[in-house]
């Protein structure tokens, strides 16, 4: 018979005759059943199964599936961590952390004053467990300020406000003593239990995470300080302008207050210039050199821009700490540079 058709008229009867036993009055007939079996092919071929070969496809694929599933538990069971506490009650018992050894433990602590309260749980601890070892650590970036009467301030400035971090082998003894500290608000965990009880159980900081503090730290210390410095590098700039434009205000009234009285009318005689001062104003044009003689500006050099012959005024052109000024001289205090 061919494997996955059913309706074949060539077979023979399903009913085989037996040999016959000794007794010939009997005739026994045994029942043979057809072996049902369907793929694919038969069903693309046939186009419609019979009850028997839909009923075999579902129990193949069923046992496919069991197969698969039964693959996939013992993976998940082979994966699957195993319970760490026997029941309930010993997760509850907080003298278990200490199997953990030395962590680091978050706290929760006021927001405002942190770094009062890390350094109060210190002298807190250093006094009731003395042979404890243990340490507290509050991230901050210490900012400096310069207040107006010179001094410099520095203010502590927390990276993680409401949160300092304590390394120590912790238990139950020091978890409630630490929890009892003044400003401390408890740990930073997890609630265990039931519905029974529960408990908030500490968790502890894994070091990748506390070595990334640290650095953080360094670098927003390290950026606090630079820009405090070139603050202080812009103030001392500043103050040398003001000090600068103060000594060139200073000069500009000593020589307002030097400037020569006008002559009054009731002169006695015209006053007649000498063949010197008359050469000299020849070689005084604008964008000349000059050279004060007298005043306040005196052995000052500079650049003649305007003269003025009716009032007897010059703007002079002087380069003061790096800064070019303007200056109004008497004309008979400047003569023409010669020499440059």
């Amino acid at each position: 018979m061919s494997r996955g058709i059913i309706n074949n008229p060539l077979t023979s009867s399903p009913f085989l005759s037996l040999p016959l036993f000794s007794s010939p009055s009997y005739l026994l007939v045994n029942k043979t059943h057809k072996v049902i079996s369907a793929t694919l092919e038969s069903v693309n071929n046939s186009g419609q199964l019979t009850a028997k070969e839909r009923r075999q496809l579902r129990n193949e694929r069923r046992e496919e599936k069991t197969t698969n599933w039964r693959e996939e538990v013992e993976e998940k069971l082979l994966k699957k961590q195993k319970k760490r506490y026997a029941n309930w009650k010993e997760e509850l018992n907080l003298d278990n952390l200490a199997l953990e050894g030395p962590q680091w433990w978050a706290v929760r602590v006021s927001r405002v004053n942190g770094h009062e309260t890390a350094e109060r749980l210190a002298r807190y601890l250093a006094r009731i467990f003395p042979d404890i070892e243990f340490k507290v650590y509050a991230p901050a970036v210490h900012v400096k300020r310069k207040l107006k009467n010179g001094t410099v301030s520095v203010k502590p400035k927390p990276l993680f406000p409401g949160c300092i971090f304590l390394r120590c082998v912790l238990n139950k003894e020091l978890h409630d003593t630490i929890r009892e500290c003044p400003g401390i608000g408890g740990f930073i965990g997890s609630k265990v239990g039931n519905t029974k009880r529960q408990i908030n159980r500490p968790k502890s900081v894994s070091v990748v995470d506390i070595e990334s503090m640290f650095r953080q730290a360094k670098e927003e210390q390290e950026k606090a300080d630079q820009a405090f410095a070139d603050d202080q590098k812009s103030e001392e700039i500043l103050k040398n302008e003001d000090i600068n434009l103060n000594l060139i205000k200073n000069v500009m009234d000593s020589v307002a207050g030097t400037k020569p009285k006008r002559r009054t009318r009731k002169a006695s005689a015209p006053v007649t210039s000498s063949p010197s001062i008359v050469a000299d104003d020849k070689l005084l044009t604008p964008g000349s050199s000059i050279r004060v003689v007298s005043g306040s500006f005196s052995d000052f050099k500079g650049n003649l821009k305007k003269l003025d012959a009716k009032s007897g005024m010059a703007t002079v052109r002087f380069t003061l700490f790096g800064k070019e000024s303007l200056v109004d001289l008497d004309i008979n205090q400047i003569v023409a540079d010669i020499d440059t």
